[in-house]
């Protein structure tokens, strides 16, 4: 059950109305993630949209996004987040167990996802200043700086919705998962 106040995507107005009108055209709905956000600072959901936007024209492709999205949503226990990106993981071409091991960042068939996976559940489940060899271990997977400070902004991206919808106790609107 929804903690923040929303409004129904149809009864939007405004900025707010614009961007709920753009995600349906691009996704076929609004999320409610977004309806909650949208509806109390449509500025913050824009804001949000332009960071995704730009993450979609960074040097990490789609799959290594989602296992990003997973091994986060997974660490902060956000079950909203965890439903979204399993299907938009398979949607980049993972299976369902796929899914799974990069939740749990475990994902041995791919050395470079697996050190994907291992180093963002690393940044979000540590306190203080990373371990060098956590960074280089990174890196020596083939990751370059920039693909270092892209993949900490993909973090941060999905961190915000992780917040929201814990916070919110967001009503999933994507086939749960287990």
């Amino acid at each position: 059950m929804s903690r923040l106040s929303f409004i129904q995507p149809d009864d939007a107005t405004g900025k707010t109305a614009d961007l709920f009108g753009a995600i349906k055209r691009g996704m076929g709905k609004v999320p409610n993630a977004y309806v909650t956000i949208g509806s109390n600072a449509p500025e913050v959901l824009g804001q949000a949209l332009q960071h995704n936007a730009m993450l979609g024209k960074s040097s990490l492709n789609a799959r290594q996004r989602e296992a990003i999205n997973l091994a986060v949503s997974e660490a902060t226990g956000c079950d909203y987040c965890l439903a979204a990106h399993t299907l938009m993981a398979k949607g980049a071409g993972f299976s369902e167990e796929e899914t799974r091991q990069l939740r749990h960042a475990d994902y041995p068939q791919d050395v470079q996802l697996d050190a994907l996976v291992k180093f963002v559940r690393t940044l979000v489940t540590t306190r203080g200043t990373l371990e060098e060899a956590v960074v280089n271990a990174f890196r020596d997977a083939g990751f370059t700086d920039r693909q270092v400070v892209e993949t900490i902004s993909a973090v941060s991206a999905i961190l915000f919705t992780n917040m929201i919808n814990r916070v919110n106790d967001t009503v999933v609107d994507f086939p749960k998962v287990s």
